[in-house]
């Protein structure tokens, strides 16, 4: 049965929306390439199962996210903050984990305002760790020099029992960080290392993403580098493609990379017979444009609107509706009272 449901809710979340470059049918095959290199299941329900599966009561599971940099968007983008608070609320109502976000410093902002929207207060880690308090935010040194120890010290102190990245950008194989336009931003730093040791350490990691530089798309690196218009040279005289060689142990490519989040929710809420924990569209605007108004702009057209990934904000509350439908129709009694009859009465 979850694989039913995963086959639909991976369905929605992967509906093609944008032109990428005037070019068209791009989501499809990156997933059916994800897909097949996964194993050939429904990937939601593969998360879902997995988090289900690691993540128990009191356990922190690392939530990273963060893409845009000044001048066009200093406080990020409106991609990735409201997915990671959704993701955040249902793994702590869900299963009491323990959400931790972790970002850079200009990311910040929009994070901490996406996050006390969906309802999932911003604490001290302390309280967050022992009394259930809501999450807790951690950002990395704007040092990239520094970032090696600050992984090892963090997995060692929080001891997570997952991390999952949302819209959160991945190195080449160059190490260099780049956009999917195939231009690399300045005052990123690449936090890859944090997935890196994870992986080595047995830590579940779950990558979703969009178009090619998130973390995640590692695991299909070779399909990119030839898919992908910048997966093999750049706008920039730097060496390598784009496309980021870091992977996770789910990868999840979504039309928008929210929408991905929202539908491992989706897939915990089935699994656990809860539909609310996919935030409903009332609520999804509210996570929006507290993000939008901490500075977390939509990166296409470079504004406050109320617009995701050049998508209107409309969308993304309509596709929360359709999740919480299909949870909601699938975890239900069927109706029994009625013969075949009196239906069709």
């Amino acid at each position: 049965m979850p694989d039913i449901i995963g086959e639909y809710v991976d369905r929605l979340v992967t509906v093609e929306m944008r032109n990428r470059g005037m070019n068209h049918n791009i989501i499809a095959p990156i997933y059916k390439e994800a897909r097949r290199e996964g194993g050939g299941r429904p990937i939601t329900a593969r998360a879902a199962e997995a988090l289900v599966e690691r993540v128990g009561e009191g356990d922190v599971v690392f939530i990273v996210t963060g893409a845009g940099y000044a001048p066009e968007v200093p406080n990020g983008e409106s991609d990735g903050p409201p997915g990671a608070a959704a993701l955040a609320r249902a793994l702590y109502w869900g299963l009491k984990a323990v959400p931790v976000y972790v970002t850079e410093v200009c990311h910040a902002p929009p994070m901490v305002a996406s996050s006390n929207a969906a309802g999932i207060m911003i604490r001290d880690y302390h309280l967050a760790k022992t009394r259930r308090m809501g999450g807790a935010i951690v950002t990395a040194p704007e040092d990239q020099a520094e970032i090696d120890s600050w992984a090892t010290n963090l997995l060692e102190e929080m001891k997570p029992k997952a991390i999952i990245t949302i819209e959160r950008l991945g190195p080449n194989e160059s190490g260099i960080v780049h956009y999917s336009t195939g231009v690399a931003p300045e005052g990123c730093v690449n936090v890859a290392p944090l997935i890196d040791k994870a992986t080595e350490q047995g830590i579940l990691t779950i990558g979703i993403g969009d178009n090619g530089n998130e973390i995640g798309f590692g695991r299909i690196h070779p399909f990119m580098q030839d898919f992908h218009p910048y997966g093999r040279e750049t706008q920039t005289d730097k060496p390598g493609g784009a496309i980021t060689v870091t992977a996770t142990d789910i990868f999840l490519p979504a039309s928008v990379s929210n929408w991905g989040a929202y539908g491992v929710a989706a897939m915990l809420g089935f699994l656990l017979k809860k539909q609310d924990l996919v935030q409903t569209p009332e609520l999804e605007k509210r996570i929006i444009t507290a993000c939008l108004d901490a500075g977390g702009w939509e990166m296409r057209y470079c504004t406050s609107r109320f617009i995701v990934d050049g998508t209107e904000g409309e969308s993304s509350m309509a596709i929360v509706q359709l999740l919480r439908d299909m949870v909601r129709l699938n975890i239900g009694e069927p109706d029994r009272g009625l013969s075949h009859g009196q239906m069709k009465r």
